[in-house]
């Protein structure tokens, strides 16, 4: 049985097929400009940013507000550019929030974390806490996504710039890497690798081409997917000190029809939990912890630039045992940029100059 579709009052009502989850479509903030991420405020409201270099609140009614002041320059072209909001675990006791974005300028370019406080419209207190070394020259893969961990420590995601696809698997280059640092930015005890001088390196995990997606468990238990070239698009679990593979090893092949590497598995390197061939340009990434939806409950969902449409992969044991297409029809022709969960209910960012925030509903 397909859904059944009805639009009533700009709120699109989806039927679901028999054995999915039925569903409300409900666009709550529109007109944005290249929204790239969200974080929910305590009080209800929603912080947005744009791609350019805006961070906006979105209030409970779908008002948008004017650009916060405060928020750091970001070096704008291509992909670079403002990328996640992240709250601190203490946010309603510390007011800090976390800025992930493009800095620099064309020939020295990387991503950088800001911490700030948030009073009113206005970030005080702003500090650089890390930047990605060697800064590179391309205004592509800069990974960018943030999230904490159960014991208070920040991941980031780090793309390989593109043309430096060998520095993923060099530990002694932060690019194509997730990087695990302390809430100040500090190194913490712990990390697998050590630096060329013999310090403790920021490096968790390697081998990583473009990852744009992060999600943490509550027990802890850490999914990321990353971008492949044309194919290979994967979804992995972390585990510390790890080899993902990229490039000597990839379910892909070059955007001009050649091998990246004729190889797909090698001993010492980690196998996704899923990948996609063709590619499906996958963006944010949530995991569904909630009760208003039961059907979904320890599932993943990726946001899909190129297919426009979310992917649930349904979760048994750790495993993928199966892969749904969802709102598809509703968001046909939108790309999406991100996807989050929030007191049970769903979050979509689509991308664009006409962005919207959307909440899915029972």
């Amino acid at each position: 049985m397909k859904a059944l579709t009805l639009l009533l009052s700009g709120i699109c009502i989806s039927l679901a097929a028999s054995g999915t989850a039925a569903y409300q479509f409900n666009v709550i903030a529109e007109n944005l400009d290249f929204p790239w991420s969200i974080a929910f405020l305590p009080d209800g409201d929603l912080l947005v940013t744009e791609l350019g270099g805006n961070l906006r609140r979105v209030s409970l009614d779908g008002e948008v507000g004017d650009p916060i002041a405060g928020v750091p320059k970001v070096y704008r072209l291509s992909q670079g550019g403002l990328f996640d909001v992240l709250l601190h675990p203490q946010y309603a006791r510390n007011q800090t929030l976390y800025l992930s974005f493009a800095h620099g300028q064309p020939d020295d370019n990387a991503t950088r974390v800001v911490r700030a406080k948030l009073v009113g419209s206005e970030l005080l207190d702003a500090q650089d806490i890390f930047t990605v070394t060697p800064t590179k020259n391309t205004p592509v893969h800069y990974g960018g996504r943030m999230r904490f961990l159960p014991d208070g420590h920040l991941l980031l995601t780090t793309g390989d710039g593109f043309d430096f696809r060998e520095a993923a698997q060099d530990t002694l280059s932060l690019l194509g890497k997730t990087i695990r640092i302390a809430d100040d930015g500090t190194i913490p005890d712990g990390n697998p690798f050590r630096d060329a001088h013999g310090y403790p390196s920021p490096i968790w995990t390697f081998g990583h081409r473009n990852p744009q997606g992060l999600a943490v468990t509550a027990d802890g238990t850490v999914y990321l997917h990353e971008h492949g070239p044309r194919g290979g698009d994967e979804t992995n679990v972390l585990k510390r000190g790890a080899n993902y593979g990229w490039p000597a090893i990839t379910w892909g092949i070059d955007y001009n029809g050649a091998y990246v590497s004729p190889f797909q598995t090698a001993d010492g390197m980690e196998q996704p939990l899923t990948y996609w061939v063709p590619s499906i340009g996958p963006s944010g990434l949530a995991i569904y912890e909630g009760e208003r939806f039961p059907e979904w409950q320890g599932d993943l969902f990726v946001g899909a630039l190129v297919d426009t449409e979310v992917r649930r992969l349904d979760m048994e044991d750790g495993q993928v045992i199966g892969e749904t297409k969802l709102f598809t029809e509703e968001l046909a022709g939108r790309r999406v940029r991100d996807v989050r969960t929030h007191d049970g209910y769903l979050y979509i960012v689509t991308d664009g100059p006409n962005g919207q925030i959307i909440r899915i509903e029972p």
